[in-house]
């Protein structure tokens, strides 16, 4: 029997009845729908999934490579229609998680964010209140790290820290999976972890990151299951601290074990637009990057590295 194959018969029903109390679908539970936003029109965000017509070049690549994969040599596509949108600011998470960021960098985090609108700003929690104050009135999102980088803290640690950010003002969520729990087939400790998690930081989305550089093709199939399963909203390949970051192989591994239910974050290493338009061709709607205003711009950040 596959680890996968065991991690299906680990959904006792007295996991069931937790998903089913978080309106989360599991394995004979009703499937999440994805929200009917109709017929696509110019002004959607770029890169959100669309519901309509199930094979947006735009939206969905994923399922256009699905097609080609079957046998399909060319799609048709309205006039304008590309790859990916040309707005790819929308699509990033504006990021600086030094252990040694200052003040003012953070607050020229924000206004880089401002200026180029962002999807959010992600920081560690101590700066959240901070970054509150800095965007409010603007459509930027505050977003912070939970568990960072490591994701070895127990389960109700990681929870107090999502509470105590969302409380002070975050609206999304980036916690760090359990590796070794994951490594060693401890998959209730897993589910357990990221499930608090979710329920502490509700309504805001969290995207669980799974440090795929460190795991092998099945953990990282587990690691998404177990995360769509516990109700995140987005799973999320790598911290950025660790020996890799996102691959286009990786994020369209995890874009088709989730589906279109929930989103695909490509993060560590993405630093140029040809960067964020490979990760949003496999499948990303959300990208992760410091290097984000070079991105936008086209223009280099010199040496400047990581988070």
């Amino acid at each position: 029997m596959s680890d996968v194959d065991r991690l299906v018969d680990l959904i006792t029903d007295k996991v069931r009845a937790r998903l089913a109390a978080q309106s989360v679908a599991g394995p004979g539970l009703t499937t999440i729908k994805p929200r009917d936003r109709g017929d696509c029109t110019a002004d959607d965000a770029p890169g959100a999934d669309c519901a309509s017509c199930g094979s947006c070049v735009v939206r969905r690549p994923w399922s256009v490579r699905a097609m080609e994969g079957a046998g399909a040599m060319r799609v048709g596509a309205p006039p304008g229609i590309g790859a990916v949108p040309a707005d790819l600011a929308k699509l990033i998470d504006h990021t600086l998680l030094k252990a040694d960021a200052t003040r003012d960098e953070v607050v020229a985090l924000c206004a880089e964010a401002k200026q180029h609108r962002f999807a959010s700003v992600c920081v560690n929690t101590t700066w959240v209140g901070l970054c509150k104050s800095l965007l409010a009135g603007t459509d930027v999102m505050v977003c912070c790290v939970v568990g960072f980088p490591l994701g070895a803290m127990t389960p109700t640690a990681k929870a107090y820290e999502a509470r105590d950010a969302v409380r002070q003002g975050a609206r999304e969520i980036d916690m760090v999976i359990n590796l070794g729990a994951l490594k060693s087939k401890d998959y209730e400790t897993v589910f357990e972890d990221i499930c608090r998690v979710v329920k502490a930081a509700a309504p805001a989305g969290v995207k669980v990151i799974l440090e795929t550089s460190t795991l092998d093709h099945d953990q990282k199939v587990i690691g998404c299951t177990l995360s769509k399963l516990a109700g995140a909203a987005f799973v999320k390949t790598s911290t950025g601290f660790a020996k890799g970051g996102a691959t286009v192989e990786d994020v369209a591994l995890m874009r088709a074990i989730v589906g279109t239910e929930i989103g695909v974050k490509a993060s560590g290493g993405v630093r140029t637009a040809e960067d964020a338009l490979r990760m949003a061709q496999a499948g990303a709607n959300r990208i992760g990057a410091s290097a984000s205003v070079a991105i936008v711009t086209g223009k280099t950040e010199g040496d400047k590295k990581g988070y």
